[in-house]
């Protein structure tokens, strides 16, 4: 319990109790949601805004610290060596484990295959991640020194990523470059959405074939934000088909969510200083979606 005072007045108390208790921003809010802060008595929510004077009580507990154990799960390994690995990661597998997500990950499975990997056991060795429900490339690095090495060269922008996607409708420009920043949607805590706040964002297109009512595309990320193609085409009036957040679950597709697909990686080897490139084609159920467009 505290007594807000003038120099923390005026602020969230997510934040003022983020502050206090050192736990993330979004574990607070949670707990603050499910009624473990009060105001002056009463239950808060995150956005309550602290006056001088205001009595706070909170009882949060610290966050459940997730054991990452290795799962013998199907991996397909597109390319191994010492210092990495490139894996094609299925249409519903969850990338790694979080608190809504605990087993049965990329991760889980690369723990299997590995014995260990560097970095946050939650992320181990991933150098990038893609949502559960996009299939394709992934980069893992063996080494802590490879994770540090790729992982800067991601930032940099230097290795390339290319995505084949369906959306819903054909759009007006056949090629092109959308730029918008994205951020958390301040209304639905699963979803992002362009905001002037967001961190910047750069996705470019190129028409790969027209379909019934919808366009397959070639997409290639110059930033890697969350949900970023789903977000910047939703934006634009054509969501990627299938998608069950940004747009709705259509009866054609086999898929479990998005027809989006990362088919094609490229990057320079952290040791050998080669460059390397890996395409993986479509899974089945991304096929099967495109035929039953052309009919």
């Amino acid at each position: 319990m505290f007594t807000v005072s003038e120099d923390a007045s005026g602020g969230r108390i997510d934040v003022e109790l983020t502050r206090r208790t050192g736990f993330s921003r979004s574990h607070v809010a949670a707990a603050i949601r499910a009624g473990a802060a009060a105001v002056n008595g009463e239950p808060a929510k995150p956005s309550r805004i602290l006056e001088p004077g205001d009595s706070v009580t909170y009882t949060i507990a610290p966050p459940l610290v997730l054991e990452v154990l290795p799962q013998s799960l199907p991996l397909d390994v597109v390319f191994e060596d010492e210092t990495l690995l490139v894996v094609n990661k299925a249409a519903g597998m969850v990338t790694h484990p979080s608190h809504g997500w605990v087993d049965n990950t990329l991760v889980n499975a690369l723990l299997a295959h590995t014995g260990a990997l560097p970095g946050d056991p939650l992320r181990a060795g991933l150098v990038h991640r893609l949502d559960r429900d996009t299939s394709g490339l992934l980069l893992v690095a063996k080494t802590e020194e490879a994770l540090g090495t790729l992982g800067r060269a991601m930032q940099k922008r230097y290795i390339k990523r290319e995505y084949r996607g369906i959306v819903a409708g054909i759009p007006r420009e056949l090629d092109g470059v959308i730029r918008g920043a994205i951020g958390r949607d301040p209304h639905n805590r699963l979803k992002y959405a362009i905001r002037a706040d967001g961190k910047p964002a750069v996705t470019h297109y190129a028409l790969r074939q027209r379909l019934n009512d919808a366009a397959e595309l070639t997409l290639v990320l110059e930033t890697g934000r969350t949900h970023q193609i789903r977000v910047h085409f939703t934006a634009l009036g054509f969501p990627i088909f299938n998608d069950p957040i940004y747009g709705k679950l259509d009866p054609r597709s086999p898929l479990p969510g998005q027809a989006l697909h990362a088919w094609r990686l490229g990057f320079k080897h952290p040791v050998t200083k080669e460059m390397l490139t890996f395409e993986a084609p479509p899974p089945p159920a991304y096929l099967a979606t495109l035929d039953a467009l052309q009919r």
